[in-house]
């Protein structure tokens, strides 16, 4: 039942990476999320370069996990608008767009990013 899942969610990464790439100019925002940390990453596809990263270690706030991920998006977005980064493609690594990854989506949305 376990590689049933983790077959299934490969299979679903595989998909969404066939459609999305980041390039210079509007890069790929990778989510991971672990069990205790979750961290993004902007990837220029073309050069295969990371041009920003930040993990939950960084912002040091205790609190729910969500909570954490809102933040996270935050910081990112003030990283990436720092380097003259406006726009990103999402790329939610074969998770489902709820909890985490949707409050990393919508903390960077309000951090400056646009999708």
């Amino acid at each position: 039942m376990k590689k049933d899942k983790l077959v299934k969610k490969e299979t679903r990464q595989r998909r969404v990476r066939a459609k999305i790439h980041g390039t210079k100019d509007a890069p790929r925002l990778s989510v991971f999320r672990s069990n205790q940390s979750t961290y993004l990453q902007l990837i220029d596809d073309d050069k295969g370069n990371t041009l920003v990263s930040v993990n939950a270690k960084e912002i040091k706030k205790s609190g729910k996990k969500t909570e954490q991920a809102f933040e996270l998006g935050k910081k990112l977005a003030a990283k990436a608008l720092e380097k003259g980064i406006k726009k990103a493609v999402f790329d939610r690594s074969g998770h489902r767009y709820h909890g985490r990854v949707k409050m990393v989506a919508e903390g960077a949305r309000e951090g400056g990013l646009k999708f």
